[in-house]
């Protein structure tokens, strides 16, 4: 998913150059998705930096592996429904996810494309998703990272608070806004208060493992959202992908696997977040994790 604006960070963070040779955190999340055995990379941008996009980024993978562009776009709705006049917020994450629909057939892992996920996370998700029977339906997985190692020190970050079962399956994720750290403890903003988590909580980073049912309950879940009044008429609500995933495994028609891993996220939240990013990525490269040419 690459379509956001990247307001926090002030610009198209998804085509900043952070690697040695102007490779950006998406380039390294595709390297990594194709060693783990991924076939077929799918984006979801946004139509006008569509020329821009197709320049800098896919040019790259000519040859490497198979692509395919789509869009969202706010009057992307189900026949029926019209985008409200003066929106100018995209509808969300599984929004964005649902743009896909036509051209993903096979099991696939959803991503942000400005969060870096580490190695052993494309693995883990790689691992389960290649060994799923053919035509299996509504068993999913979500690589649950440690809240401790998915901050930023550069001010809050939104995040999908897991609470899991005996099976290690997903019961609840909350997508909490505003997480940093309050007096040295990992808190969530909640009204005017802050609310403590433990520091190995896990939580979602947006890396989803889905098989393409998933879609079908998408679509037509995001009818009811649509069919709210109250979505309809705030200008910022959000069809989130938490909230997606909730409504199937509360119902019992999925489960999803809480895959854990000890990788460390870094991304860039916040245009301060960039030399940090940079760092990291170049002690990667010294540490032989990767090439310092990806391509």
């Amino acid at each position: 998913m690459a379509a956001g604006m990247g307001s926090r960070y002030g610009g198209l963070k998804q085509l900043d150059g952070l690697g040695p040779n102007g490779e950006t955190i998406m380039d390294y999340s595709i390297y990594d998705a194709i060693r783990a055995g991924f076939g077929k990379i799918v984006w979801v941008i946004r139509k006008d930096f569509e020329e821009q996009f197709r320049t800098q980024i896919l040019s790259k993978y000519e040859g490497k592996v198979a692509c395919e562009l789509c869009f969202q776009a706010l009057d992307a709705l189900p026949a029926g429904f019209k985008c409200p006049e003066g929106r100018v917020k995209p509808w969300g994450t599984n929004h964005a996810v649902l743009m896909g629909k036509d051209v993903i057939k096979e099991p696939f892992c959803v991503i942000n494309c400005d969060d870096f996920y580490g190695r052993d996370a494309f693995a883990s998700i790689g691992k389960y998703l290649s060994e799923l029977p053919a035509g299996t339906k509504n068993k999913y997985a979500m690589v649950g990272f440690r809240v401790c190692n998915t901050l930023s020190e550069n001010g809050s970050v939104a995040r999908g608070i897991c609470s899991t079962n005996e099976k290690n399956h997903l019961t609840d994720v909350v997508e909490r806004t505003e997480i940093l750290r309050v007096d040295g403890k990992i808190c969530y903003k909640e009204g005017d208060g802050w609310v403590e988590i433990p520091e190995n909580s896990p939580v979602s980073m947006n890396m989803w493992g889905f098989t393409p049912d998933y879609f079908d309950y998408s679509e037509e879940y995001f009818k009811e959202f649509l069919s709210d009044p109250k979505n309809m008429e705030n200008p910022k609500a959000e069809f989130f992908i938490p909230l997606m995933v909730n409504k199937l495994i509360n119902e019992g028609t999925a489960t999803v696997e809480v895959l854990d891993t000890t990788s460390k996220w870094f991304g860039v939240t916040y245009a301060a977040d960039r030399h940090d990013t940079v760092a990291r990525i170049k002690s990667l490269i010294d540490a032989g994790e990767y090439p310092e040419k990806l391509w």
